[in-house]
């Protein structure tokens, strides 16, 4: 379990470091920059399955009925939390999103009691406890409902939920969610290109760059993320998740200079 918990402080400190990628796009529409995400992304893993000869074991292990269904639902999900946290940062609101990962948490530590008869310890419990009312303070302070931020929450909630139940290995789960995703994504790229509207290629070489590399920079985390939810409970996957909305808090606060108040604090 230890090699999980490093893992997880990997891919959630990553994740943290996000915004300072994402923000030097923010003249493309959200969802091409999603688009990108996931073409780049399965490409990548597409790579690497061909140096590492493992199409035949891939092909043999992702193609069964329940495993399709399966990570047909894990692709829906991580691609709604990408694209609503990739929209949130590039119109601003960033602070939002790390409210987001606050609940997410919690939303992990109530799946993993109610699903997976996970047990958590009175002094986890006091800390959940304290975390719920923390954001609830905000949220009722917010003024307006926090779609981003609740949406932020579930959606990756579900998706850990998904993959710590999901029968493929990392490398074999991500390249499906993002195969199943690739051919109607890729056609509405080359929809966007035709009509004039397509970034890549056709803007600063330096963001066409970053648009191609965002498979790496997803892929990446995202492995090890996997790699941790088949090792760790889910309860202390998200305790654990605190990492990246403190971060994309700080950022969002003291690099972005967005809304602060004392509620908030």
């Amino acid at each position: 379990m230890n090699k999980g918990i490093g893992y997880a402080i990997a891919a959630y400190g990553i994740w943290g470091f996000f915004p300072l990628y994402w923000k030097p796009l923010h003249d493309i529409p959200a969802l091409q920059v999603l688009g990108h995400r996931i073409v780049w992304s399965f490409i990548l893993l597409a790579v690497i399955l061909t140096l590492t000869r493992q199409w035949t074991s891939f092909r043999a292990e992702a193609f069964q009925p329940r495993t399709l269904r399966i990570y047909a639902l894990a692709a829906v999900l991580i691609s709604v939390n990408w694209g609503v946290y990739v929209w949130a940062v590039l119109s601003g609101f960033v602070v939002e999103s790390s409210l987001g990962y606050f609940i997410n948490p919690l939303i992990s530590v109530l799946l993993g009691v109610v699903f997976l008869r996970e047990r958590l310890r009175v002094g986890q419990w006091l800390a959940v406890g304290l975390a719920a009312l923390g954001v609830l303070i905000v949220a009722l302070a917010y003024g307006s409902f926090p779609w981003i931020a609740l949406t932020l929450a579930c959606s990756f909630g579900l998706y850990g939920l998904v993959k710590k139940t999901a029968p493929l290995n990392a490398l074999y789960g991500i390249t499906l969610e993002t195969g199943l995703l690739f051919i109607p994504t890729l056609l509405y790229l080359f929809s966007l290109d035709r009509l004039g509207e397509g970034a890549f290629l056709h803007t600063d070489p330096v963001l066409s760059w970053m648009l191609a590399g965002a498979g790496i920079v997803t892929t990446f985390p995202l492995l090890l993320f996997a790699s941790a939810a088949r090792r760790v409970p889910l309860v202390m996957m998200g305790i654990m998740q605190y990492i990246t909305p403190t971060m994309l808090f700080l950022l969002g606060v003291f690099l972005y200079h967005e809304d602060f108040s004392m509620t908030r604090l």
